[in-house]
């Protein structure tokens, strides 16, 4: 199972949705349903540009846990 961590991420670094989806310049819609963890899969681009606007990686931002 993936974990999505993009909300502790944002917490931490106490970002709101609207701040990351501007820095990131993607819609507001598609961080908030990152961030409430309402989606099925992730765009590469959209990745890219989440741990841009986030200075992070793809492994602070989702998790691998065995099922």
């Amino acid at each position: 199972m993936i974990i999505n961590n993009l909300s502790t991420v944002m917490g931490h670094r106490r970002l709101q949705i609207a701040d990351v989806a501007k820095i990131a310049k993607l819609k507001h819609t598609t961080v908030s349903n990152l961030y409430y963890d309402k989606t099925k899969g992730i765009d590469f681009e959209t990745l890219n540009k989440l741990c841009f606007a986030l200075e992070c990686t793809t492994n602070d931002l989702f998790r691998y846990v065995p099922d």
